[in-house]
């Protein structure tokens, strides 16, 4: 009756006192004082002490939440996991060393070149108009001058960004629930791409020269996979760059399997000496599919890059390009092709990779100083990263949850294989740092961190 009085009353509305209640039901202070306990635990009332209960403001119903539960039927079982891509991609906060990441610190960025050459790009008419849909000629032609051998302009599609060039070939080139050959470990962001495509990665180990041809040969006989990714010159995450031998071995292998080789030239111009050239210029067959990309050496929002193919399977890629995002934005094309006819783009390589050598430097003598548990085997001619091997025993998500909380950034090893990895790993960026005291002082909090947890683990 009491909550029937209340639903006729106004908000703000003084109920009666307690001895009128209990004079009006016939009933004790106690069942009064439960009453009005019930009622305020329903937001129906709110006592004020020393002034009385008052009815309290009508309440809007709340809606029930909408049940989104039939999607993971209608999805089904195949999961487009970005965590570990999306990780290195992560900005650091206030206070925080990177250690990680996939991209040269703004600082390293020719910024004032770039944005000079989309201030031209940008007065032309044409910029604003839909371009070639396979990519402007002058920049399809500069790829294929950059990647030399036998490639033309014609064997070049401009997409955006090595990242799509990977999601691309995958789609294009497997279908989906067979398997693709990763040399092992990889970059996430390929596994990951992979993975989305409905393909079954499988796994071809590497030694201090790359892949293994004679394993590689292996599993295309166990698997029946028809692609094989890999990157060849300063591979990511171990820094090995394969001999033009293994190059013309692996070709031979893939060619007998009848398998498209993948080849991702992301570092190609990260490179602080000189590199075989690219499997692409040798190959006749259209065995492989070649990706080079401008992001890595410039900025990641330059999301061009060149992919090469020949045959019915360049006309695939275009294809599923078109049909999926029409085209690259033709300001970008052109901002990309006035950055790289300019002065600029020579000079900034030539900056580039002096930074790389004097950060790779720092980086190791950083770490045999403040960090020797992490063992670097292989010194990379270039690159962004070191591949930091971690005593057995070592637990290695607790150790990057740990370096976290001390303020630095390090990318676990275990994003890097499609399978269980053979022990704890590290991989370590000189280039996120915004210069070589930031790197230090990364490198020094990391320090404490890895001789803590090896003693923990019985090994310090």
């Amino acid at each position: 009756m009491l909550r029937e009085e209340t639903e006729r009353s106004r908000p703000g509305e003084r109920l009666p006192s307690s001895r009128e209640l209990m004079r009006r039901h016939g009933v004790g202070p106690v069942t009064v004082s439960r009453a009005i306990a019930q009622l305020a635990a329903e937001g129906r009332v709110v006592a004020r002490p020393g002034a009385g209960v008052f009815v309290a403001a009508a309440r809007r119903p709340v809606a029930d939440a909408p049940d989104l539960s039939w999607q993971t039927v209608a999805l089904g079982d195949r999961v487009a996991d970005d965590s570990a891509t999306a990780s290195l991609l992560a900005q650091p906060s206030d206070g925080v060393v990177p250690l990680t990441g996939g991209y040269l610190n703004p600082e390293l960025r020719p910024v004032r070149a770039l944005a000079a050459a989309a201030a031209r790009a940008a007065r032309r008419s044409e910029a604003w108009s839909i371009p070639p849909l396979n990519g402007l000629p002058e920049l399809r032609r500069w790829f294929a001058t950059e990647v030399g051998g036998a490639v033309t302009q014609n064997d070049v599609l401009v997409v955006s960004g090595g990242q799509t060039a990977l999601t691309l070939a995958f789609r294009a080139l497997a279908a989906p629930g067979s398997p693709v050959l990763f040399e092992t470990p990889t970059y996430p962001g390929a596994l990951a791409a992979a993975k989305a495509a409905g393909l079954r990665p499988a796994a071809v180990p590497l030694d201090d020269d790359g892949v293994r041809p004679d394993l590689l040969a292996e599993a295309f006989a166990m698997t029946g996979a028809r692609v094989f990714y890999c990157q060849p010159t300063l591979h990511n995450p171990t820094g090995t760059t394969l001999t033009r031998e293994r190059r013309e071995q692996v070709l031979a292998v893939a060619r007998a399997a009848g398998a498209f080789v993948v080849e991702d030239d992301y570092a190609r111009y990260l490179a602080t000496g000189p590199v075989p050239p690219p499997m692409v210029g040798v190959d006749v067959h259209g065995t492989v599919v070649h990706i080079l990309s401008l992001s890595k050496v410039t900025s990641p929002s330059l999301r061009v890059a060149g992919l090469i193919a020949r045959g019915p399977a360049a006309h695939r890629l275009r294809a599923c390009q078109v049909v999926e995002s029409f085209f690259v934005a033709r300001l970008l094309q052109e901002t990309a092709v006035e950055f790289v006819g300019s002065p600029a783009w020579r000079r900034h390589l030539g900056a580039v990779r002096q930074e790389i050598g004097v950060r790779q430097a720092a980086l190791l003598a950083g770490l045999a100083r403040h960090a020797p548990a992490a063992e670097v085997r292989l010194t990379p001619a270039g690159g962004l990263h070191v591949w930091a091997r971690l005593p057995p025993g070592t637990d290695e998500a607790e150790v990057v949850e740990a370096a976290q909380a001390q303020g630095v950034l390090v990318s676990p090893g275990r994003i890097y294989y499609p399978s269980e990895p053979p022990g704890p790993r590290l991989r370590l960026t000189h280039t996120a740092a915004v210069g070589l005291p930031e790197l230090d002082e990364g490198v020094r909090r990391l320090g404490p961190v890895l001789r803590s947890h090896t003693a923990r683990a019985g090994l310090g």
